[in-house]
């Protein structure tokens, strides 16, 4: 087992590579005539609901853990062929051994890894996605919506106890566990992964910014690590959200200046 600094710092560099993945999105004549911005809510209420839900049922964990099984590899899938920088439909079949890897090397790192691929894979579809129907200007306050309700929940201690049960739901027949990301020694949420998608595929029209923003989110990612020497448990969301704002905020110090000279 590898060390837990060693795992989570891997786990939050991902989520600084999965800010540089998605393409520019396009516009969907389909999804746009039902977009819109309510469409943001998606973001806080895929933490929120999940919570409250399990809090109130501990069974619909169970439909959770089969509902990421049967809808993360087709995802995976897209990614793969349409979505991701260098994506060709060809490549939607990698979805098949990664799925066999994830699941014949189940616990084992390389199983971790096939199934880290495609839940960050199926976030970056599921971010894409949304990104193509909704307003940038709503999308940015669901970021922030999102990592300021994963922080309450974990600060006052409602989140644990049903992230625990998540965690612990497996499907039959030992398939993977894909409504949780684990690698090594450490776990981390699903949603901490789509919320990086989503600010990835925000960002992708600029292909500089994009690249900024990735390095900036890998770096406060890891950084943000540094509250495991205090705490058990950490808001994964918020030092994407924290990238975010730094971004919006040297944009505008950028333009002040271009005014002033």
């Amino acid at each position: 087992m590898l060390p837990f600094w060693l795992s989570i710092g891997f786990l939050s560099f991902v989520q600084g590579v999965l800010v540089a993945l998605p393409r520019p999105t396009v516009t969907i004549p389909l999804l746009s005539r039902a977009g819109g911005r309510w469409w943001a809510l998606v973001l806080p209420l895929s933490i929120v609901v999940v919570i409250g839900a399990i809090a109130l049922d501990e069974s619909s964990a169970h439909f959770l853990t089969w509902l990421a099984l049967i809808a993360v590899p087709p995802l995976a899938a897209i990614a793969l062929g349409w979505i991701v920088h260098g994506a060709r439909p060809p490549l939607t079949l990698l979805a098949v051994p990664l799925f066999a890897l994830a699941w014949a090397a189940k616990g084992e790192l390389g199983g971790q890894s096939a199934a880290l691929a495609l839940s960050a894979l199926a976030c970056v579809t599921l971010g894409w996605l949304l990104v193509c129907v909704v307003p940038a200007r709503w999308v940015k306050l669901g970021i922030y919506a999102m990592a300021i309700g994963d922080a309450y929940l974990v600060f006052t201690d409602l989140l644990q106890a049903p992230n625990s049960v998540l965690n612990t739901a497996a499907p039959a027949a030992d398939l993977p566990k894909l409504q949780l990301v684990s690698w090594g020694g450490a776990i981390m949420g699903f949603g901490d992964l789509f919320i990086a998608a989503v600010l990835g595929a925000l960002l992708a029209r600029d292909p500089r910014l994009q690249l900024r923003g990735a390095i900036l989110a890998a770096f406060l990612c890891c950084a943000w690590d540094l509250l495991f020497f205090f705490v058990h448990e950490t808001p994964a969301t918020v030092p994407v959200a924290l990238t975010l704002l730094t971004l919006e905020l040297w944009g505008r110090w950028e333009k002040r200046r271009l005014r002033s000279a």
